[in-house]
């Protein structure tokens, strides 16, 4: 479960380590965000020294889409899922990744989302 002022993980290579989660995209006062969910966050931290290597800047507000989350998430088989950190991939304003990879797994359920191209950017599909 993902509310305000989390800080995530950024997976991809758009030059962002760490993000902090502004407000949930979807729904009238939707309190947390799961796997699928769209975010709007500021980029925290970058992972190189040298900002010309880096798709984003520190401080810039960008849109996120949830790919893993600490707390336990149902399959629809019954079995649970929970990873050790909670992460996000970046978007820009027309909805397209801003990174061209993706690094770990990622849960099966992304397939059933419209951001179907996480699962081809990512290593592997976990159940």
């Amino acid at each position: 479960m993902i509310q305000v002022g989390t800080f995530l993980n950024v997976i991809d290579n758009s030059g962002a380590k760490e993000a902090c989660c502004i407000k949930i995209v979807k729904g009238y006062r939707k309190r947390y965000a799961f796997v699928g969910d769209l975010l709007f966050v500021s980029v925290k931290s970058l992972r190189t020294k040298r900002k010309s290597t880096s798709k984003v800047k520190k401080g810039e507000v960008c849109l996120a889409v949830v790919l893993r989350t600490k707390s336990n998430l149902k399959a629809f088989s019954g079995d649970s899922l929970n990873f050790f950190e909670n992460s996000v991939v970046l978007l820009n304003r027309q909805y397209k990744f801003i990174g061209t990879r993706i690094f770990g797994a990622l849960p099966k359920q992304i397939r059933y989302t419209k951001y179907l191209r996480a699962a081809s950017l990512s290593s592997g599909l976990v159940n």
